[in-house]
């Protein structure tokens, strides 16, 4: 039975508002269907018609009035289904509006309490050094600190974060004690102060030393060019003391290898050297020029003299681990092999990073 014929039965008995009348194989659909067709309905047709208040209908069904009276009294009955299904629809929209009105507005009430209980932490002291404290952590790289460091390590950011240099017993426990919070970003802004200390003085004196000191800090937390522009300002002022004289190249030496210019940096490291043949410090450069270069029986040498002259062993490997770790791979693996050739229980941090 297509839908069109359906709906035009519902017309025909005044029923076109009741869903299940125009939908197919549904009771009622079914009943007006025989009913249209003329058949007789069984009493279970008729029942269903009574307990569905359809009594227009059913008194049409059973022959107890004809067509027109039907009609009549079925498009009454039409009128008020649809009144009550408007009223209902009007009483449902309202309800719905009613519990929209009342979630906003219990939803700014929520609003209102959240923004004054925030308002209320924002302006509690403790809550602000708190967060302040936070701040200042992550700033610094410091995600734990033992409860035994917090309060001196917290005094020791607050002093260098504004622009304060550090105590010189704060950077000894920094670099024994407690080494496991100075942290990159801590031991750079470390540096930072102490290069602009330097360099300030060295303005106020002309005193070479201090602009070898700022240099090295500088160098420290990655400002190698200015480093070397500030030992391009010694130039004014005569350096004669062979002491000094090594410093300076082998200061300008250090920031050439950073930057990258190698050659000038042995060459600068060979002349630190030239002037004070015993200082450890010239050699150890060289040691780490040649190992970038690849002479790495040179760079051998030149470690075995700084050793003799005072460098640490320590201090020699944690140079060789740095030159590793920036090292692409063809060259990593050739410093890899070299090392391995020369102790391989010494150097066995090497194979932790194998590729």
């Amino acid at each position: 039975m297509t839908s069109n014929f359906l709906q035009k039965i519902a017309e025909y008995f005044c029923v076109s508002d009741i869903p299940g009348a125009t939908i197919p194989s549904t009771s009622l659909s079914k009943i007006l269907e025989s009913m249209y067709l003329g058949q007789p309905l069984s009493s279970v047709s008729l029942k269903y018609l009574a307990g569905k208040d359809l009594l227009d209908l059913h008194r049409f069904a059973t022959a107890q009035i004809n067509y027109e009276e039907f009609v009549a009294a079925a498009q009454s009955a039409k009128q008020t289904r649809e009144r009550v299904a408007v009223e209902k629809q009007r009483a449902a929209e309202a309800a719905r509006s009613a519990r929209e009105a009342e979630w906003e507005a219990e939803n700014g009430r929520r609003l209102e309490a959240a923004k004054a209980a925030r308002e209320a932490l924002e302006n509690d002291p403790k809550y602000i050094a708190k967060m302040k404290s936070r701040a200042l952590r992550a700033k610094y790289g410091m995600h734990f600190i033992d409860q035994r460091a917090y309060p001196r390590l917290m005094a020791i950011l607050e002093k260098v974060d504004s622009g304060r240099r550090m105590a010189e017993d704060d950077y000894i426990w920094l670099t024994t004690v407690a080494q496991e919070h100075f942290t990159a970003a801590l031991e750079s802004a470390f540096h930072q102060l102490e290069a602009e200390f330097f360099a300030e003085k060295f303005k106020r004196t002309g005193d070479p030393w201090n602009a070898v000191n700022a240099s090295g800090h500088y160098r420290r937390c990655g400002q190698s060019e200015d480093a070397l522009e500030l030992l391009d300002a010694i130039g004014a002022h005569p350096v004669k003391h062979p002491k000094l004289q090594s410093a300076v190249c082998t200061t300008r030496g250090g920031a050439m290898r950073d930057l990258g210019r190698l050659d000038e940096a042995r060459q600068l490291g060979e002349e630190g050297h030239e002037y004070r043949p015993g200082d450890f410090r010239p050699c150890t450069l060289l040691g780490a020029v040649h190992m970038e270069l690849g002479n790495f029986d040179d760079a051998r040498t030149w470690y075995a003299k700084g050793e003799v002259r005072g460098a640490t062993q320590k201090s020699i490997d944690s140079e060789l681990k740095r030159i590793f770790q920036r090292a692409d791979k063809v060259k990593r693996d050739a410093i890899r092999a070299f090392l391995l050739r020369e102790d391989p229980q010494r150097f066995a941090w090497v194979l932790a990073r194998k590729q």
